[in-house]
Order: C-alpha cells, then sequence, then structure tokens
C-alpha cells in the first residue's frame, strides 16, 4: 500500500488544528482565571521581532487551508486576518477545518507532481507538490504552532507535549 499526499497532509492539518484550538480554549479559560487581559495574551511574542500569539494562528490556519487548497488544484479561501480575540481565533480554525473537510482524496490525485508558485514578500518559490508540502507547507505549518504553543508555555500556562501532539 502506498501512502497518498491526501493522507499525509490534510489529516495532519486537522488534528494539529484541533490540538491548537484545545490549547486556546485553554488559553481563554487561563486568561480569566488569572484576571489577564486576553488582548495581552494575544500580543504575546517570543522576541520583539516575532509575530504576537495572534498571528501565529492565523498563519498556521494560513497554511493549512493553503496546501490543502494547492495541493488538490482549488483556490485558497481568503481569510481576512481581522480576530482581536480566541473566540475569533477559534472561529477562524473552525472555518479553516470546515475547508478541509470538504478535501476528498481524489482531488489530489496528482498533487506530488503539481506546480505551485508562492508569492513572497521579495521573491517567488516555485516547487512541485511534493517539494511544496514536505519542505515549504508542513515546516512553516508546525513552526507557526509551536511558536504559538511556546508563547502560550512562555507566558506560565501549565500545557504539555501532550497539548501539543494531542490523543495518540
Amino acid at each position: 500500500m502506498s501512502i497518498t499526499i491526501y493522507q499525509v497532509s490534510v489529516p495532519v492539518f486537522q488534528k494539529m488544528l484541533t490540538n491548537l484550538s484545545a490549547i486556546l480554549t485553554k488559553a481563554a479559560a487561563y486568561a480569566e482565571d488569572r484576571k489577564i487581559d486576553p488582548s495581552v495574551l494575544l500580543a504575546t511574542r517570543i522576541f520583539p521581532d516575532m509575530f504576537p500569539l495572534v498571528r501565529q494562528v492565523q498563519l498556521a490556519a494560513d497554511f493549512a487551508k493553503g496546501a490543502g487548497a494547492r495541493l488538490a488544484g482549488l483556490e485558497v479561501p481568503s481569510f481576512p486576518d481581522t480576530e482581536t480575540t480566541f473566540a475569533e481565533l477559534q472561529e477562524r480554525l473552525e472555518k479553516t477545518q470546515a475547508f478541509l473537510s470538504t478535501l476528498t482524496p481524489d482531488q489530489f490525485d496528482g498533487g506530488e507532481e503539481r506546480s505551485i508558485v508562492i508569492k513572497g514578500h521579495t521573491r517567488e518559490f516555485s516547487f512541485n507538490g511534493l517539494d511544496y508540502l514536505n519542505s515549504f507547507a508542513i515546516p512553516n505549518f508546525y513552526f507557526h504552532i509551536t511558536t504559538a504553543y511556546a508563547i502560550l508555555r512562555m507566558s506560565g500556562m501549565n500545557i504539555g507535549k501532550m497539548d501539543f501532539v494531542g490523543s495518540l
């Protein structure tokens, strides 16, 4: 049995976004319990030149929906980056999950060879689908989820590895 590009992308994104959602639920409760203004946590960053928590979550969702759409040969859904609360971030994750749930394995047939071009701030990146997934989409997706986790852990939340990886 061979593994498909669908199997190594969409279910991975879905699981990790579910875990991120659970962590954000804990973060909202943590802020309430500690009498911390949620906007303080959402604006927290590890270092001044890094994005804050809210942007890390937005980008994790963007990489998941972007990879799913591109590998399936679809237009990437556009979500405006307007979230300012934990509830709004949860809505963004729900919209991303809803989009991912519409994707079928058949749409990914040939996705590993599909030409994918990403326009960055200063240059363009060209990949075949497999290289895009392995060397760009998945590393960026995990980077932003990991950074969101690290921001909350650094802020004193009692979360651990099992919160990050979820149930096995």
